[in-house]
Protein backbone atom coordinates (compact mmCIF):
# COMPACT_ATOMS: atom_id res chain seq x y z
CA UNK A 1 0.00 0.00 0.00
CA UNK A 2 1.43 3.42 -1.51
CA UNK A 3 1.42 6.15 1.43
CA UNK A 4 1.43 10.06 0.26
CA UNK A 5 2.65 12.53 2.49
CA UNK A 6 0.36 15.21 3.09
CA UNK A 7 1.48 18.44 1.66
CA UNK A 8 1.26 21.40 4.06
CA UNK A 9 -1.40 23.76 3.73
CA UNK A 10 -0.24 27.03 1.08
CA UNK A 11 0.42 30.03 3.36
CA UNK A 12 0.04 28.41 6.45
CA UNK A 13 3.08 28.36 9.63
CA UNK A 14 4.66 24.99 10.42
CA UNK A 15 2.18 23.38 13.12
CA UNK A 16 4.36 23.46 16.50
CA UNK A 17 3.57 21.68 19.81
CA UNK A 18 2.11 24.47 21.30
CA UNK A 19 -0.76 24.73 18.31
CA UNK A 20 -1.75 21.47 19.44
CA UNK A 21 -1.80 21.43 23.22
CA UNK A 22 -3.92 25.06 22.77
CA UNK A 23 -6.33 23.99 20.39
CA UNK A 24 -8.78 23.39 23.03
CA UNK A 25 -7.40 25.29 25.10
CA UNK A 26 -9.44 26.29 28.70
CA UNK A 27 -8.97 27.91 31.94
CA UNK A 28 -11.72 25.36 33.54
CA UNK A 29 -9.72 22.17 34.45
CA UNK A 30 -6.68 21.23 34.30
CA UNK A 31 -6.39 17.55 33.89
CA UNK A 32 -3.16 15.34 34.18
CA UNK A 33 -1.72 12.15 35.21
CA UNK A 34 -2.90 11.98 39.24
CA UNK A 35 -4.19 15.57 38.62
CA UNK A 36 -7.78 17.16 38.37
CA UNK A 37 -8.09 20.71 39.38
CA UNK A 38 -10.95 22.98 38.58
CA UNK A 39 -10.46 27.11 38.10
CA UNK A 40 -7.46 25.92 40.05
CA UNK A 41 -8.94 23.94 42.85
CA UNK A 42 -8.17 20.78 43.41
CA UNK A 43 -11.06 17.85 43.20
CA UNK A 44 -9.77 16.52 46.53
CA UNK A 45 -10.51 19.59 48.39
CA UNK A 46 -13.64 20.49 46.37
CA UNK A 47 -15.21 17.11 47.47
CA UNK A 48 -15.65 17.37 50.79
CA UNK A 49 -16.41 21.02 51.00
CA UNK A 50 -18.57 22.18 47.85
CA UNK A 51 -22.28 21.78 47.12
CA UNK A 52 -23.71 20.93 43.77
CA UNK A 53 -24.59 24.13 43.55
CA UNK A 54 -21.82 25.58 44.37
CA UNK A 55 -19.72 23.50 41.82
CA UNK A 56 -22.06 24.42 38.92
CA UNK A 57 -21.52 28.53 39.87
CA UNK A 58 -17.41 27.53 40.10
CA UNK A 59 -17.58 26.18 36.80
CA UNK A 60 -19.09 28.83 34.87
CA UNK A 61 -18.10 31.87 36.85
CA UNK A 62 -14.64 30.89 38.02
CA UNK A 63 -14.65 31.61 41.68
CA UNK A 64 -16.42 30.05 44.56
CA UNK A 65 -19.76 31.22 45.21
CA UNK A 66 -20.77 33.40 47.98
CA UNK A 67 -23.17 32.01 50.78
CA UNK A 68 -26.10 33.91 49.22
CA UNK A 69 -24.83 33.40 45.56
CA UNK A 70 -25.04 29.71 46.51
CA UNK A 71 -28.16 29.91 48.07
CA UNK A 72 -30.11 31.65 45.48
CA UNK A 73 -28.51 29.68 42.29
CA UNK A 74 -29.85 25.92 44.25
CA UNK A 75 -32.96 27.36 44.97
CA UNK A 76 -33.34 28.30 41.22
CA UNK A 77 -32.23 24.99 40.51
CA UNK A 78 -34.43 23.01 43.04
CA UNK A 79 -37.45 25.19 41.33
CA UNK A 80 -37.64 23.97 38.09
CA UNK A 81 -36.60 20.32 38.19
CA UNK A 82 -40.30 18.96 36.93
CA UNK A 83 -43.44 19.74 35.70
CA UNK A 84 -44.71 16.33 35.64
CA UNK A 85 -45.42 14.31 32.78
CA UNK A 86 -47.90 16.89 30.92
CA UNK A 87 -44.74 19.02 30.21
CA UNK A 88 -43.29 17.87 26.75
CA UNK A 89 -40.15 17.07 28.13
CA UNK A 90 -41.01 14.74 30.51
CA UNK A 91 -43.59 13.41 28.31
CA UNK A 92 -40.85 12.60 25.67
CA UNK A 93 -38.29 11.29 27.76
CA UNK A 94 -40.77 8.91 29.01
CA UNK A 95 -41.91 7.64 25.32
CA UNK A 96 -38.42 7.49 24.91
CA UNK A 97 -37.38 4.97 27.94
CA UNK A 98 -40.17 2.78 26.50
CA UNK A 99 -38.55 2.28 23.36
CA UNK A 100 -35.32 -0.10 24.35
CA UNK A 101 -32.79 2.89 24.34
CA UNK A 102 -30.59 4.01 27.52
CA UNK A 103 -30.67 6.41 29.89
CA UNK A 104 -28.51 8.94 27.93
CA UNK A 105 -30.58 8.56 24.77
CA UNK A 106 -33.81 8.68 27.34
CA UNK A 107 -32.43 12.05 28.73
CA UNK A 108 -31.18 13.56 24.70
CA UNK A 109 -35.14 13.08 23.90
CA UNK A 110 -36.34 14.75 26.98
CA UNK A 111 -33.43 17.51 26.76
CA UNK A 112 -33.91 18.33 23.21
CA UNK A 113 -37.24 19.21 23.28
CA UNK A 114 -36.36 22.14 25.26
CA UNK A 115 -36.60 25.51 23.06
CA UNK A 116 -37.85 28.42 22.75
CA UNK A 117 -41.46 27.52 23.38
CA UNK A 118 -40.87 25.23 26.13
CA UNK A 119 -37.76 25.88 27.90
CA UNK A 120 -36.58 29.19 26.22
CA UNK A 121 -38.91 31.95 28.18
CA UNK A 122 -36.42 32.52 30.85
CA UNK A 123 -33.74 33.81 29.01
CA UNK A 124 -36.50 35.89 26.72
CA UNK A 125 -37.71 37.16 30.22
CA UNK A 126 -33.96 38.02 31.25
CA UNK A 127 -33.40 39.96 28.23
CA UNK A 128 -36.74 41.91 28.72
CA UNK A 129 -35.48 42.32 32.01
CA UNK A 130 -32.44 44.08 30.89
CA UNK A 131 -34.45 46.33 28.64
CA UNK A 132 -36.27 47.71 31.57
CA UNK A 133 -33.47 48.12 33.45
CA UNK A 134 -31.18 49.84 30.73
CA UNK A 135 -33.96 51.94 30.06
CA UNK A 136 -35.53 52.81 33.54
CA UNK A 137 -33.25 55.92 34.59
CA UNK A 138 -34.75 55.58 37.99
CA UNK A 139 -37.30 53.44 39.87
CA UNK A 140 -39.98 55.85 39.22
CA UNK A 141 -39.92 54.57 35.86
CA UNK A 142 -39.77 51.36 35.85
CA UNK A 143 -43.95 51.44 35.66
CA UNK A 144 -43.84 53.35 32.37
CA UNK A 145 -41.16 51.32 30.61
CA UNK A 146 -42.75 48.13 31.75
CA UNK A 147 -46.10 49.54 30.34
CA UNK A 148 -44.49 50.46 26.82
CA UNK A 149 -43.14 47.30 26.80
CA UNK A 150 -46.52 44.90 27.67
CA UNK A 151 -48.41 47.26 24.93
CA UNK A 152 -45.55 46.52 22.68
CA UNK A 153 -46.29 42.63 23.02
CA UNK A 154 -49.94 42.67 23.47
CA UNK A 155 -49.59 45.29 19.45
CA UNK A 156 -47.99 41.96 18.27
CA UNK A 157 -50.43 39.38 19.70
CA UNK A 158 -47.30 37.86 21.72
CA UNK A 159 -46.96 36.64 24.98
CA UNK A 160 -44.62 38.34 27.42
CA UNK A 161 -42.28 35.50 28.69
CA UNK A 162 -42.12 34.61 32.02
CA UNK A 163 -45.66 35.56 32.68
CA UNK A 164 -48.83 33.63 33.08
CA UNK A 165 -49.29 29.74 33.19
CA UNK A 166 -51.61 27.56 31.50
CA UNK A 167 -51.91 25.20 34.21
CA UNK A 168 -51.49 27.16 37.50
CA UNK A 169 -53.75 30.48 38.49
CA UNK A 170 -50.58 30.78 40.19
CA UNK A 171 -47.19 29.55 39.90
CA UNK A 172 -46.33 27.69 43.54
CA UNK A 173 -42.59 28.52 42.67
CA UNK A 174 -43.07 32.05 42.44
CA UNK A 175 -43.68 33.52 45.63
CA UNK A 176 -40.38 31.66 47.56
CA UNK A 177 -37.89 32.36 45.00
CA UNK A 178 -38.83 36.42 44.98
CA UNK A 179 -39.18 35.76 48.48
CA UNK A 180 -35.55 34.67 49.05
CA UNK A 181 -34.59 37.02 46.67
CA UNK A 182 -36.06 40.41 48.62
CA UNK A 183 -34.19 39.36 51.45
CA UNK A 184 -30.92 39.05 49.41
CA UNK A 185 -31.60 42.92 48.03
CA UNK A 186 -32.04 43.59 52.05
CA UNK A 187 -28.86 42.67 52.82
CA UNK A 188 -27.37 43.85 50.10
CA UNK A 189 -26.35 40.29 48.20
CA UNK A 190 -28.31 41.67 45.06
CA UNK A 191 -29.13 45.24 43.87
CA UNK A 192 -33.00 43.89 43.44
CA UNK A 193 -32.96 45.85 40.40
CA UNK A 194 -34.17 43.29 38.39
CA UNK A 195 -36.48 41.90 40.71
CA UNK A 196 -37.77 45.44 40.83
CA UNK A 197 -37.94 45.43 36.92
CA UNK A 198 -40.06 42.21 36.94
CA UNK A 199 -42.99 43.40 39.81
CA UNK A 200 -43.41 46.35 37.88
CA UNK A 201 -43.98 44.46 34.44
CA UNK A 202 -46.55 41.98 36.91
CA UNK A 203 -48.27 45.19 37.58
CA UNK A 204 -48.46 45.93 34.12
CA UNK A 205 -49.95 43.17 33.03
CA UNK A 206 -52.64 42.61 35.34
CA UNK A 207 -53.47 46.43 35.19
CA UNK A 208 -56.92 46.65 33.44
CA UNK A 209 -57.91 42.85 33.98
CA UNK A 210 -59.92 40.89 36.36
CA UNK A 211 -57.46 38.10 36.72
CA UNK A 212 -54.16 39.13 37.45
CA UNK A 213 -51.03 37.54 34.89
CA UNK A 214 -48.19 36.43 37.97
CA UNK A 215 -45.01 35.30 37.30
CA UNK A 216 -43.94 31.90 36.37
CA UNK A 217 -41.49 29.91 37.13
CA UNK A 218 -39.93 31.46 34.16
CA UNK A 219 -39.90 35.34 35.25
CA UNK A 220 -39.11 33.91 38.74
CA UNK A 221 -35.99 31.75 37.84
CA UNK A 222 -35.31 34.99 35.79
CA UNK A 223 -35.16 37.54 38.29
CA UNK A 224 -32.72 35.10 40.30
CA UNK A 225 -30.43 34.55 37.54
CA UNK A 226 -30.36 38.09 36.08
CA UNK A 227 -29.73 39.38 40.19
CA UNK A 228 -26.51 36.79 40.09
CA UNK A 229 -25.61 38.56 37.29
CA UNK A 230 -26.05 36.01 34.29
CA UNK A 231 -26.39 36.83 30.98
CA UNK A 232 -29.86 35.47 29.31
CA UNK A 233 -28.20 32.71 27.73
CA UNK A 234 -27.17 30.68 30.43
CA UNK A 235 -30.43 31.25 31.86
CA UNK A 236 -31.83 28.49 29.44
CA UNK A 237 -28.34 26.66 30.26
CA UNK A 238 -29.64 26.21 33.89
CA UNK A 239 -33.08 25.66 33.14
CA UNK A 240 -31.82 22.76 31.11
CA UNK A 241 -29.61 21.61 33.98
CA UNK A 242 -32.47 21.88 36.67
CA UNK A 243 -35.06 19.99 34.39
CA UNK A 244 -32.48 17.43 33.67
CA UNK A 245 -32.90 16.09 37.18
CA UNK A 246 -36.55 15.67 36.35
CA UNK A 247 -36.09 14.05 33.29
CA UNK A 248 -33.79 11.57 34.44
CA UNK A 249 -36.23 10.54 37.59
CA UNK A 250 -39.04 9.91 35.08
CA UNK A 251 -37.23 7.41 32.84
CA UNK A 252 -35.58 5.93 35.25
CA UNK A 253 -39.24 5.48 36.64
CA UNK A 254 -40.61 4.38 33.18
CA UNK A 255 -38.01 1.84 32.72
CA UNK A 256 -39.36 0.01 36.53
CA UNK A 257 -42.91 0.29 35.30
CA UNK A 258 -41.97 -0.93 31.59
CA UNK A 259 -44.33 -0.64 28.96
CA UNK A 260 -42.97 -1.35 24.92
CA UNK A 261 -43.56 1.54 22.52
CA UNK A 262 -46.11 3.92 24.52
CA UNK A 263 -47.25 6.96 22.18
CA UNK A 264 -48.69 10.08 23.75
CA UNK A 265 -52.18 8.44 24.50
CA UNK A 266 -53.24 5.19 25.23
CA UNK A 267 -53.56 2.79 21.94
CA UNK A 268 -57.81 1.85 22.85
CA UNK A 269 -58.00 6.02 22.11
CA UNK A 270 -57.24 6.85 18.53
CA UNK A 271 -56.36 10.53 17.20
CA UNK A 272 -58.76 12.39 15.51
CA UNK A 273 -58.68 11.92 11.47
CA UNK A 274 -59.39 15.15 9.44
CA UNK A 275 -58.39 13.92 6.12
CA UNK A 276 -60.05 12.75 2.90
CA UNK A 277 -62.67 10.00 3.30
CA UNK A 278 -62.11 6.60 2.70
CA UNK A 279 -61.44 6.07 -1.46
CA UNK A 280 -60.36 3.32 -4.00
CA UNK A 281 -57.24 3.65 -5.71
CA UNK A 282 -57.38 3.53 -9.46
CA UNK A 283 -55.76 1.30 -11.56
CA UNK A 284 -53.71 3.30 -14.20
CA UNK A 285 -51.18 0.37 -14.33
CA UNK A 286 -52.69 -0.39 -18.11
CA UNK A 287 -53.73 2.98 -18.77
CA UNK A 288 -53.44 4.41 -22.34
CA UNK A 289 -50.14 6.73 -22.92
Amino acid sequence: MTTTARRPVPGAAETTIDDVTGWWRTEISDISPGVIRYRGYAIEDLIPTTSYAGMVWLMIRGQRPTPWQERLLDAALVAAVDHGPQAPSIAASRMAATCGVGLNNVMATGVGMLGDVHGGAGEQCMSVLADIVEQATDPTELRPVADRIVAEYRSAKRYVPGFGHRFHPRDPRRDPLLSLVATARDDGAVSGQYLHAALALEQSLAAGRTRPVPMNIDGATAVVYAELGFPPPLGRGLFVLSRSVGILAHGWEQTQQGGRNKGPIPRTLLPTYTGHPARAVEDTTHADR
